[in-house]
């Protein structure tokens, strides 16, 4: 593909992520734009919703997540997600299904058949039954006292069953342990969509937001099959516009075009961001110039990016008097670019609200 497509691939991307500009203003609003972001790393998921959101802080992205706000799963691919509370009923409906199946063989090693499920089921409802909100180990110990002794990954396996049975969610943390609510009481009840409205709602949500994408990329990101995300797109198509770029068909929804890339534009983007891993095909977001050096796995490490491309990593540490930022570059910044890092830095000091120590 040609440089100038893949830059305007980014450039789309960067805008419709909204990496670029934003004008939310809350932590919903970006979960709700979004769809579903990934979160099994709490605190670099919450600084991706707060790359996205005029002014938010870590602890508003906290509050939001104590008061139901929005909230977090597993949904989707096997992974913790956060949602929004209108979406997760009819997200977990589609998805959870899939989710379950791929528990199959875990829960089988494990020795958790249906019978065992459903017995641990019923105790666990038990338990947070009347607003209780117990932690992991709490939900452990209840389980030992029916006989189901699960612990470590295998007790992981019977919480995210009940998650994507949607009968328990997160609930408030408990100082800096996560807990765990019924999803009946952590959410309001609302109209249930049929499985092709929320087919094409999330392919709608997931192009809106996530757009030049491909075919391929929607079915990573959803864990739907691609039978299925093709119907999505079917079903959305008078929504959607394809474009080719280079052969390559992308999906998008049409919006206000997005401004001209103003360079430099460095993020600091944390691991799992959904810029990079609601995406199959991650070669567009490569830095020519340094693939040689960036043998990086995109999905695990919090990665600096200029102009939409991966052109180092970062590695934060908090302690109680300042935030300190470690970015290593895969090669040299001129001037303005070593700016734009400091800039992006001292955004993220906001953010974590600390002063921050920067070492480049």
């Amino acid at each position: 593909m040609t440089p100038s497509k893949i830059t305007d691939i980014v450039r789309l991307r960067l805008g419709n992520q909204r990496l670029t500009r934003t004008y939310f203003r809350t932590p919903a609003e970006v979960v709700s734009w979004l769809g579903a972001v990934q979160a099994q790393d709490y605190l670099g998921a919450a600084w991706g919703v707060g790359l996205r959101a005029r002014g938010v802080t870590a602890q508003d992205v906290g509050r939001a997540f104590d008061d139901g706000l929005i909230l977090r799963t597993h949904v989707m691919r096997p992974t913790w997600h956060f949602v929004a509370p209108a979406d997760i009923r009819w997200l977990l409906a589609l998805t959870g299904p899939r989710v379950n199946r791929a528990l199959v063989p875990y829960c089988r090693k494990a020795g958790l058949d249906e019978k065992i499920l459903t017995r641990s089921r019923t105790a666990i409802e038990k338990a947070l039954r009347d607003g209780r909100h117990p932690t992991r180990p709490e939900i452990g110990a209840v389980l030992r006292g029916i006989g189901v002794d699960v612990r470590g990954i295998d007790l992981a396996f019977v919480i995210m069953r009940m998650e994507s049975d949607a009968v328990i969610c997160s609930g408030p943390r408990r100082g800096r342990q996560f807990t765990y609510a019924l999803l009946e009481e952590r959410v309001p009840r609302a109209t249930a969509l049929t499985r092709d409205e929320a087919l094409a709602e999330l392919t709608r949500r997931f192009f809106s937001s996530h757009g030049p994408a491909t075919l391929r990329d929607y079915a990573w990101w959803s864990g739907l099959t691609v039978r299925d995300a093709r119907s999505g797109i079917e079903l959305s198509k008078n929504a959607l516009t394809a474009k080719d770029f280079d052969g390559l068909t992308c999906w998008s929804v049409a919006s206000t075009p997005a401004a001209r890339l103003q360079s430099p534009t460095v993020r600091l983007l944390p691991n799992y961001d959904e810029y990079l891993i609601a995406h199959k095909d991650r070669d567009f977001v490569k830095d020519a110039a340094s693939a040689g050096r960036a043998q990086v796995r995109s999905e695990l490490q919090h990665l600096l990016t200029i102009d939409g491309k991966i052109r180092g990593t970062w590695k934060p540490r908090l302690t109680r008097t300042a935030a300190e930022v470690e970015v290593r570059v895969f090669r040299s910044l001129n001037t303005d670019e070593k700016r734009a890092v400091a800039a992006e830095a001292a955004r993220y000091g906001r953010f974590v609200e600390l002063p921050v120590k920067l070492t480049a």
